[in-house]
Parts: structure tokens; C-alpha cells; sequence
């Protein structure tokens, strides 16, 4: 082998790289500790970026396309090593190759509940978990702040990187737009894009990566809210109660069956409420009814002896709530429920509810 056979075996004239891998994010073009000759011809293909380095600085970057390394197309590498006139001989620079194309189905998820503060529930612990798609739009900061000078940055690697990064922005994201819960678990892919306006600005100017997508596949609560959240809609669906119980005590009668203690519960309060309702009305249950109308009185036959005028039936006894009785009695309607309690003013409890009769009112005043 001749000197010049030599000289040239350690210098490189062209550079390229073929990613048949899927999963490169960048990747460092090995030299073998060889410089690059003037005039090499760099090769970059379609959705690939090249950066050099140069003694730990960016240097110039190239996009898709085959550049022959001359001083009038790396002016920022000339500036670099100081080629005042251009430069002829051999250079030895990093030279990084980034994927640029769309990276697609990349999970994320909360490792830990994230606290947030919602409209309905107060603070409550959500966990979430999806999937988002990204593409290297600045090398120089990707490589600065993502993937350093790794010479093989994989998609696994930057999983591991920007979890937390990705759910810390997500939980930033979520508080400013103010979504409710029940929204988020709701519309799952209309909070995804609500949330890519505020999340890209954030990855772009730290990170040098944008999102095409950002997709919510599940937000989760505590069992406890969830147990609230059933709890409500149970409530939603029942709608009137009152009308519900009765409704219920009807279908019991109907079909022959109490419905166990829950029917029978159901029973006495409609029971309850229907007696209430008819104590309340003047004249008790039977009120004018209670006694049948009496006959008239028999046209007395001349010289007959007219019969004797029967007494007036003595009027049905009025019945009063605590509240009438305290009117009557001038004092509050604790005072009544108290003195019923004691047994010192005679009443009748029926359920929770006191009637009592003016008689008694009247024998309570006089003792």
C-alpha cells in the first residue's frame, strides 16, 4: 500500500446513513476517528436531518438532499476552525443524523394520581393514561435537551425520558383549560385537541419536538367519586320521590308482595304521609260524613203529641298540630313538643307527627 493509498484510506468522502430500524430518533455517524476530507459529499435522504458538532458547538445543519462539503455551504464550521482563507485540508467533526418523520402511537400515562381541582367534586385524584404522536422540528434543541450525545437515541429511550415530562404538561394543560371530570371522561378525543394548543407551544420551545396528536383513552377517579358519580345518576333516574315510593307500594299491592322490608318501609311512608294529609283536613278523616244525615222528623198527625226535638250531637272533637296548639297556647312549638314528650299535654303520636284535641288543650290548662 503507497503513502497516498493511506492518506486517503483515513480520510472520509462520503457521508450517509440508511435507518432501516423504525425506532431512531438520532443517531452519530461513527468516523473510526477519521477526518473529513474537503469536498466530501454529504448524503441526507427524505425525512432526515444532519447536524455537525464541532468541539461540543452546533454547527451547520443540511437537510434532505447531497452536499458536497466546501467552504461556501459550512460557513459556520469555517467560522469555527478559523479558516480565514478556506480551508484544504481535513476536519474532524460529530456528525448527528435525526429522524424527522412522524412517530405514532407513543403511550403515556400517570404513574400517580394527579390532584386537580374540579367544579363539581372539589379536589379530586384523576389518573389517565393515552397515546400521542410527535416529529423532531429543531435538531439543535432535540439533541441539546432530549438526546444529548448519545450515539444511538432509540424510542424507548425517550419513552423513559419524557413520561414525566409529557404527564407534568398534561396536568399543567388540564388546570389551565378548566375542563370538568365528568367532560373529560365524556369527550375523550374533543379534550385531546383542546389540549394540543396548549401542550405544543410548551414541547416546541423546550424540547424541539411537536405533536400532530394527543389522544385521552381513559380518565379514571377514586372508587369513592365513582360510587358519588352512580349515586347521582340513581338519584337523576328516580326522579320525583315522593311519586317513585308511591309507585313502588302500588306495584307491591299489585303484584300480592310487600317487597320485603324495603317495601314495607316503602308502605308505611306513604302510609304516614297520606294519614298527615287527612288529619290536616278540618273535621278529621270522616269529617261532614261521619255521621249520616238525620231523617226528618215525622209530619205529627192531627191531635197526635208532636215528638220530642233529639239533642244536638256533640260537635266531632277538633284536632290540632303542635303548631296550632302553640298559637293557642301563646308559646313556641318547641315548648308543645316538649311538654307532649313529657306527657303532661295529651296527645296522639302518629309516626313522627303530633295531633292533639282542644279537650286536651283545655284539661292541660285547667291542671
Amino acid at each position: 500500500m503507497g503513502l497516498m493509498d493511506f492518506i486517503k484510506g483515513e480520510l472520509i468522502e462520503i457521508i450517509e446513513w440508511t435507518d432501516d430500524s423504525r425506532d431512531t430518533l438520532s443517531f452519530r455517524w461513527p468516523d473510526d476517528d477519521k477526518n473529513i476530507k474537503n469536498g466530501a459529499q454529504l448524503i441526507v435522504r427524505e425525512s432526515q436531518t444532519v447536524q455537525f458538532v464541532y468541539l461540543g458547538q452546533f454547527g451547520d445543519t443540511f437537510g434532505p438532499g447531497k452536499h458536497t462539503l466546501t467552504t461556501d455551504n459550512i460557513p459556520v464550521l469555517t467560522k469555527l476552525q478559523g479558516w480565514k482563507y478556506g480551508f484544504g485540508s481535513p476536519f474532524k467533526a460529530d456528525v448527528y443524523y435525526l429522524n424527522t418523520r412522524l412517530f405514532t402511537g407513543n403511550k403515556w400515562g400517570t404513574s400517580n394520581p394527579v390532584m386537580m381541582r374540579d367544579p363539581d367534586f372539589g379536589i379530586v385524584r384523576a389518573r389517565a393514561f393515552g397515546t400521542y404522536d410527535f416529529h423532531i422540528t429543531d435538531p439543535k434543541l432535540f439533541l441539546k435537551e432530549v438526546a444529548g450525545s448519545d450515539q444511538h437515541f432509540r424510542l424507548d429511550e425517550f419513552a423513559d425520558t419524557m413520561r414525566s415530562r409529557i404527564v407534568s404538561l398534561f396536568s399543567e394543560a388540564l388546570a389551565q383549560a378548566k375542563i370538568p371530570v365528568l367532560d373529560v371522561a365524556a369527550r375523550y378525543q374533543e379534550v385531546g385537541n383542546a389540549l394540543l394548543p396548549l401542550i405544543n407551544p410548551v414541547t416546541t420551545a423546550k424540547y424541539g419536538l411537536e405533536m400532530t396528536s394527543f389522544i385521552l383513552e381513559n380518565v379514571s377517579l377514586p372508587p369513592e367519586v365513582e360510587q358519588a358519580i352512580d349515586k347521582r345518576s340513581s338519584m337523576a333516574a328516580v326522579g320525583n320521590l315522593n311519586d317513585y315510593v308511591k309507585f313502588q307500594m302500588a306495584q307491591g299491592m299489585g303484584s300480592g308482595q310487600g317487597g320485603g322490608a324495603g317495601g314495607f318501609a316503602s308502605e308505611m311512608a306513604v302510609g304516614m304521609a297520606m294519614a298527615q294529609q287527612m288529619m290536616q283536613q278540618q273535621g278529621g278523616v270522616l269529617g261532614s260524613q261521619a255521621t249520616p244525615p238525620a231523617a226528618p222528623p215525622p209530619v205529627p198527625t192531627q191531635g197526635a203529641t208532636p215528638p220530642p226535638i233529639p239533642a244536638a250531637a256533640p260537635a266531632a272533637a277538633e284536632l290540632m298540630s303542635p303548631a296550632d296548639a302553640a298559637k293557642v297556647l301563646g308559646v313556641s312549638e318547641a315548648d308543645v313538643l316538649q311538654t307532649l314528650e313529657a306527657g303532661d299535654l295529651k296527645g296522639k303520636k302518629i309516626g313522627t307527627t303530633w295531633r292533639i284535641t282542644k279537650a286536651a288543650i283545655d284539661q292541660f290548662l285547667q291542671s
